[in-house]
């Protein structure tokens, strides 16, 4: 079969590949689309002997598990692989797969997973938000669109920070204050979630209450986070740092992903698009992600 491979240092193309086999708690899904993560761009600056990137996809099983759990054949699935999923075919475990309404498409189920699985989660670790005051950096992307939504919809005052005006808009769209930088976020807030690091991450911490949560869940900058201790005393000593990983949860993957179909199914989520392009086009939205050149999320349909 056909799959996206690392060929030089954030380079791809595809070509031939074995079949997947799949293990007994898998299903072997025919990928209709998948989604491309500013992470994956990380990794394909170094990749690991033997992997294959792709964590998100959207698709019909092919062979259902052999254990008998998940899908059955015929079914429109969206799902978040190990790895491997930018490909004609993947094996996926049943625990990650949840079934897509007839009424959404596959495109738009792609864009879901890993984006609107951390932005779930960011949600569940914030607890309440009603009336609270939310501050969020790196919020143009995947994450933050869904992030936004979400927050706004459940009571939180948002401040999103993105990097241009235009990059922002959607997230006005959504209710959200934003600002070009988070020296421009008028404190103090409630809870702040950083995924930026650098001075981005001191900034926004000095800018979260005494009382409120820094919750700490990436490094886009890759510039590492550096602590002064007098900083760190001078008006908000008392607000914690909780580092987050979307992967730790007490849910499935699949779990989370049927409730983020039904977010969208009652309307009350919508994924931004910012590139719907078919899989050649793979290299040119590495590109322009590590360019920051794209907003929301991006979607690449396997057309052969």
């Amino acid at each position: 079969m056909k799959a996206m491979t690392a060929t030089a240092p954030h380079q791809v193309a595809i070509t031939d590949v074995a079949e997947p086999v799949a293990a007994d708690h898998e299903a072997l899904v025919e990928v209709a689309a998948y989604s491309v993560n500013r992470g994956e761009t990380f990794l394909l600056a170094a990749p690991p002997a033997g992997w294959r990137p792709g964590k998100d996809l959207a698709g019909t099983v092919v062979a259902a598990a052999a254990d008998g759990s998940g899908p059955p054949a015929g079914a429109r699935v969206v799902g978040h692989a190990r790895d491997s999923a930018w490909a004609e075919r993947v094996a996926v475990s049943t625990a990650a797969l949840a079934e897509v309404p007839d009424a959404i498409s596959l495109t738009t189920a792609a864009a879901l997973p890993l984006a609107g699985l951390t932005a779930l989660r960011l949600m569940r670790r914030a607890g309440s938000l009603i009336g609270r005051r939310l501050l969020l950096t790196g919020a143009s992307g995947g994450v933050g669109h869904y992030v936004v939504e979400l927050a706004t919809g459940a009571g939180a005052h948002v401040t999103a920070v993105s990097a241009t005006v235009d990059r922002g808009a959607r997230l006005r769209e959504y209710g959200a204050t934003t600002v070009t930088s988070v020296h421009d976020a008028m404190g103090w807030f409630d809870v702040t979630m950083e995924s930026v690091g650098g001075d981005s991450f001191v900034e926004a911490r000095r800018r979260t209450h005494p009382t409120g949560t820094v919750i700490w869940f990436g490094q886009a900058s890759l510039k590492p986070v550096t602590f002064d201790f007098f900083d760190w005393i001078g008006g908000t000593v008392g607000a914690p740092i909780e580092p987050f990983s979307y992967e730790i949860s007490s849910h499935t993957n699949g779990e989370d992903l049927a409730t983020l179909l039904r977010l969208i199914s009652d309307d009350r989520l919508h994924p931004e698009i910012g590139a719907l392009l078919p899989w050649q086009d793979t290299q040119l939205v590495i590109e322009d992600l590590r360019a920051r050149k794209l907003r929301g999320n991006a979607v690449l349909q396997v057309i052969s």
